[in-house]
């Protein structure tokens, strides 16, 4: 009798820690739109404009498309055939009922279906793209991130009414979730990030601005330890899974001038070191566990950020810059398009006269990082207490 009963209970906490189908669709429709636009880039770089028909483009808005048809019958089925517990959890608009993620995600559908025939007129209008961030992109962008963050969202509204059982599947979907943003907002930072521009200060001072407020958001807004480590983590798995699969596919210009020629398709950018700070964050923020953190704990946050990113980063560049980096597991000097020419300056730091690295400018990074982790220690505080 009695290993019935441990039986019985064991199959209840097993079902109580299986994901809400329509969150494992969120999650799912995340993870495409980031392989998605990481294969639509080397798509580009490999083989040069196409028509909006490409895998890539596909696998897109297969994922908004994922996340939005989820969210929007959960709005209906809630609205309509939800139990009272079920609408007590949600946001109301328009009449219809859902979670506060679903309509953050509904909204980034919208945006990226616009976006389409926007983008392919703006290539008919005015051919390829120079810079990553054209106005459909934007667009496009902003949409994607929405379905993202929507999906975190979801799963952080699970992860805070949820009890002991479901506590850790829900804590690793926020994580997880949080690492495909993670992956999504540095894509958009790649013109700051490659590994020529590491040895100058504006690398620095926009990874300052920008990463310390991610990580710590989420890592106080988590439920589980070493969150920030292990959101970095996904980041990096998701971001070097691509470096290393992509080039495994052949693939030919079609379009010149072609400077460089390829056989195989372009790896994107190998992921920053961001388990190094993290691993800070969650040290700090674990001392303050259940307590009130202030600018006092921004400070120590950001400088304990700054100085493990800059150290790692610095001296990673050199080895990325290096003929031992050039192979299968660290893709370096592989980060180029058909119409990059061949030279020394693929292998030299960039713009070291008018962008130094100097006391001044590391200051200015350090006071980006101190605000960046002050806003990302209020807001994980907010995320903490979302529920709907």
């Amino acid at each position: 009798m009695e290993s019935v009963v441990r039986t019985a209970a064991t199959q209840t906490v097993e079902r109580a820690a299986v994901l809400p189908w329509y969150l494992t669709a969120m999650l799912a429709g995340s993870t495409s739109i980031v392989v998605g636009l990481l294969w639509d880039i080397s798509w580009h770089m490999t083989i040069g404009r196409d028509t909006f028909w490409t895998p890539a483009h596909l696998a897109i808005h297969f994922g908004g498309l994922l996340a939005g048809f989820s969210c929007g019958w959960l709005a209906l089925h809630t609205t309509f055939a939800g139990t009272a517990e079920e609408k007590g959890s949600t946001v109301r608009l328009w009449g219809f009922r859902a979670p506060f993620g679903a309509w953050v995600a509904v909204w980034g559908t919208f945006a990226m279906l616009t976006s389409a025939p926007f983008d392919n007129w703006w290539h008919d209008a005015y051919g390829l793209d120079v810079k990553i961030l054209s106005p459909p992109h934007s667009l496009l962008g902003a949409g994607m991130i929405a379905v993202q963050l929507g999906a975190m969202l979801m799963a952080l509204a699970l992860q805070n009414r949820a009890g002991a059982a479901e506590l850790r599947p829900l804590g690793i979907a926020h994580l997880y979730g949080a690492g495909a943003v993670m992956v999504m907002a540095l894509v958009f930072l790649t013109e700051y990030s490659e590994p020529q521009l590491r040895h100058g200060a504006r690398f620095y001072v926009v990874m300052s601005a920008v990463l310390p407020f991610l990580l710590v958001a989420v890592a106080r807004s988590s439920r589980l330890r070493w969150a920030a480590t292990i959101t970095a983590g996904f980041y990096m798995l998701i971001a070097a899974a691509m470096c290393w699969i992509l080039p495994r596919f052949p693939a030919h210009p079609k379009l010149g001038p072609i400077n460089n020629p390829m056989d195989h398709m372009a790896p994107p950018l190998f992921p920053l070191l961001l388990v190094i700070p993290a691993l800070a964050i969650d040290f700090f923020l674990q001392r303050r566990e259940g307590k009130r953190a202030g600018w006092l704990d921004a400070a120590l946050i950001g400088a304990s950020f700054l100085a493990l990113f800059f150290v790692a980063h610095w001296y990673f560049a050199e080895f990325q810059l290096s003929p031992a980096s050039r192979n299968g597991f660290f893709v370096g000097d592989q980060f180029w398009s058909y119409s990059s020419s061949p030279g020394p300056r693929r292998f030299t730091f960039w713009d070291l006269d008018s962008n130094p690295v100097t006391p001044a400018k590391l200051g200015i990074a350090l006071l980006w990082a101190i605000a960046s982790t002050r806003v990302g220690l209020w807001w994980g505080a907010w995320m903490s207490r979302v529920r709907r």
